[in-house]
């Protein structure tokens, strides 16, 4: 397994601008990069985030907003937020009874009350696995086979989806719900009746490729604590806290990370429930003064082709969209620019089985690059293996190496060991290219299907 911290590339065999290794064939992450914290120390995502958090804006008197709902405008300021997951983890340890290592269900559209309870669930050790709200029964069930939940937490109109648990189902949009946030449980700190260990499965989301049955992937503390680093040390300076809207959902990797990501650098982070509403998000970003926009390729395109939706409302505060789940055409791009010349289109490349985006665009001159989907992130390796021999290339599928990489497939060793090799790198599915100063660039898609020793499995899904 790769070290976590970042290796010496001062090395005479690696390319200072592209980071390639011309003795291992292995690409090097270049970025400035700060140790992580020793995985021996007890740590939850929660805790970091609090630190990060800590570092950047005072938490306990910050008066700036932490969540917004759009929708009933409603909002949660910064020491609000921290009374709110502290009540909430003792209420859940003390009085639900749930510990280290239970499994919790999440079902919900996006809400102010999700990250909330994901740093509440974090806290106390217990497994955050969400799931689309829209899934049948059937894939619902599925998933609760997988993960096999103590309890679930859901939103009204998707708990009738979710068959008895052990613990029941508690339901989100409710004033029970809020008085458990609010109510008589301590709210100044929160104590684990157990120690949280970085390697403890945080979160168990779900992949799979366009064929072959939904994996469930077991992210650990540590692969959360890695990619926050990641963005913390890289990240731009700014004279004032972000206002980040999130336009994918927070079941997703992506939207999973970005939400923990805008709470541990103190931005506001602007949530839009139910389906997505082109109208209703541009409304949202001339109110709120929305700074940076999470999203997808295809709301990138509705953004550039629903000219009527769009023209008439102000939307000049946006700085920065950053796009992911697949790779954008640079005519889309192009496209986007030619009518908010002043955004920046910031692109990523990750997996949920990497915990989300290890390769990202950096600033205006990276985010440049039309059709590169950045460089390699702090921690992290990559090489290009050709897919028919097994060896190193400058063109084929791309591995990733480095400590935000999954546990694994629940319940699922063959699937894991196609997708994870002994050394700990994670084959990606994906045919790509580094360029001579290192960005990334993915052409095409292997085959879904592949054999593993006689066994059929997916290849990992694009985050």
């Amino acid at each position: 397994m790769a070290a976590d911290n970042p290796i010496n590339s001062s090395s005479s065999s690696i390319d200072p601008i592209s980071g390639f290794c011309s003795e291992t064939g292995i690409y090097h992450s270049l970025r400035p990069a700060v140790p992580l914290p020793p995985l021996t120390a007890p740590l939850s995502v929660t805790e970091y985030v609090f630190q990060l958090l800590d570092r950047i804006i005072p938490s306990s008197s910050s008066p700036h907003q932490a969540l917004i709902d759009s929708t009933t405008r409603r909002s949660i300021p910064y020491p609000e937020l921290v009374r709110r997951s502290n009540a909430l983890a003792n209420f859940i340890q003390q009085r639900i009874g749930l510990r280290r290592g239970d499994v919790a269900l999440i079902l919900s559209s996006n809400s102010v009350y999700v990250p909330i309870l994901y740093l509440s669930l974090f806290s106390c050790g217990v497994i955050v696995s969400p799931s689309n709200p829209i899934n049948s029964k059937s894939e619902i069930s599925y998933q609760i086979q997988l993960c096999k939940p103590a309890i679930a937490f859901a939103s009204s109109d998707s708990a009738f989806k979710v068959p008895p648990l052990p613990l029941g189902t508690l339901l989100l949009d409710t004033l029970e719900f809020d008085s458990m946030m609010t109510g008589e449980t301590d709210a100044s700190s929160f104590r684990p009746l157990l120690k949280i260990s970085q390697s403890d499965t945080a979160a168990i989301l779900y992949s799979s490729g366009t064929t072959g049955r939904v994996k469930g992937v077991e992210l650990t503390h540590r692969n959360f604590i890695s990619v926050l680093d990641g963005m913390y040390n890289s990240r731009a300076s700014r004279n004032s806290p972000a206002v980040n809207m999130i336009a994918v959902p927070y079941f997703h990797v992506y939207g999973f990370v970005q939400c923990l990501r805008a709470v541990a650098f103190g931005e506001t982070l602007v949530t839009a429930g139910g389906r997505f509403d082109l109208r209703k998000m541009v409304m949202a970003i001339k109110e709120f003064k929305v700074t940076h926009l999470a999203t997808v390729p295809a709301i990138l395109v509705a953004l550039t082709k629903k000219v009527d939706d769009v023209s008439s409302f102000d939307m000049r505060s946006l700085e920065v969209v950053t796009c992911g789940g697949a790779p954008v055409p640079g005519s889309v791009i192009e496209m986007f620019k030619a009518q908010f010349p002043s955004v920046q289109v910031s692109q990523g490349y990750g997996l949920t089985e990497s915990t989300a985006g290890v390769i990202r665009a950096v600033g205006a001159e990276e985010s440049g690059r039309l059709g590169s989907s950045g460089k390699l992130m702090p921690f992290f390796e990559a090489k290009i293996v050709d897919p028919e021999t097994g060896t190193n290339n400058r063109r084929g599928e791309l591995w990733l190496r480095g400590p935000s990489i999954m546990k694994g497939y629940v319940g699922d060793v063959e699937a894991t060991a196609v997708a994870l090799d002994s050394d700990g790198w994670l084959r990606t599915g994906d045919l790509c290219y580094f360029d001579s100063e290192g960005f990334l660039y993915v052409t095409d898609r292997l085959k879904e299907l592949i054999k593993y020793k006689g066994y059929q499995a997916s290849c990992p899904c694009r985050a």
